[in-house]
Formats: structure tokens, sequence, C-alpha cells
């Protein structure tokens, strides 16, 4: 695969930066959960696979000097009470990340075709695998 030569746009490290910020979120939120519920599905997957996102987003960072912060959620973020809200709150959120993705992240990171592609498959794993298995939980 090409990568891009030179520096990141802002717009690209800032969209880097909203990525990876919104992926610590739902990890620290589906910690909390795990913590307060147990070892639930769907959470004990999606977990994994949020922390594989992680890792392809700090792999980027990596890639263009940039400084991975730290994440600010751990330990922050409440639980629902019941896996029922759990559920329903995990299918608001993969609904607002898809969007993100797609309304927000991907047009700004167009001319990175590497970025592009990281940014599609999460967006993808989004809407086609977490927020089915949200879905089913939630109903």
């Amino acid at each position: 695969m090409n990568y891009p030569a030179g520096e990141l746009t802002d717009a690209a490290k800032a969209s880097l930066n909203k990525a990876l910020d919104d992926e610590y979120k739902a990890q620290a939120t589906y910690e909390a959960i795990i913590t307060k519920l147990g070892s639930v599905r769907p959470f004990i997957m999606i977990i994994r696979a949020e922390e594989q996102h992680i890792s392809s987003l700090k792999a980027l960072f990596d890639k263009y000097g940039m400084t991975i912060p730290e994440n600010p959620y751990t330990n922050k973020i409440t639980s629902p009470e019941t896996l029922s809200e759990a559920c329903t709150a995990g299918v608001e959120a993969e609904i607002a990340n898809a969007s993100l993705y797609r309304d927000e992240l991907l047009p700004s990171v167009k001319d990175y075709e590497d970025i592009t592609l990281v940014f599609t498959n999460l967006m993808n794993a989004s809407q086609e695998k977490h927020l089915p298995a949200f879905q089913r939980c939630a109903n």
C-alpha cells in the first residue's frame, strides 16, 4: 500500500485524535458495564474489538509521529444499572460512532488512503457487527 509522504493536515490530525477519543470512550464505557454487571455478552466480545480499534489507531499515531494520549475516560464512566439499559446505550453509541466516521472523520482524511482504510473498517465494524449485537441484546 502506498502511504502519503510528509505531514498530516491539521484536519487529519484532529480527526485521528477524535477517532481515538471516541474509541477510548467506548472502551471505558464497556469496561464500566463489565465491572458492574459482570462478564456479559455482547460487552465482553465488543470490548476486545474496541481494543483492536484502539491499536489500529495508535499504529497510525506512531506512523505519523503523533503523541498518543492516555484514555481520559478510564474509571470515569458510570455504568447503566441493567443489562437492557446498557445494551440500549450501546445501540445509541454505535449509531453515533458510525455517523461520526461517515459524516465527519472520513471526509477530512480522504487524501490519506491508510487512514481512510482504518476509519472505514472501524465504521463498518460499528454498523455491521457491534450495532446488531447491541440491538439483539436490547430487545
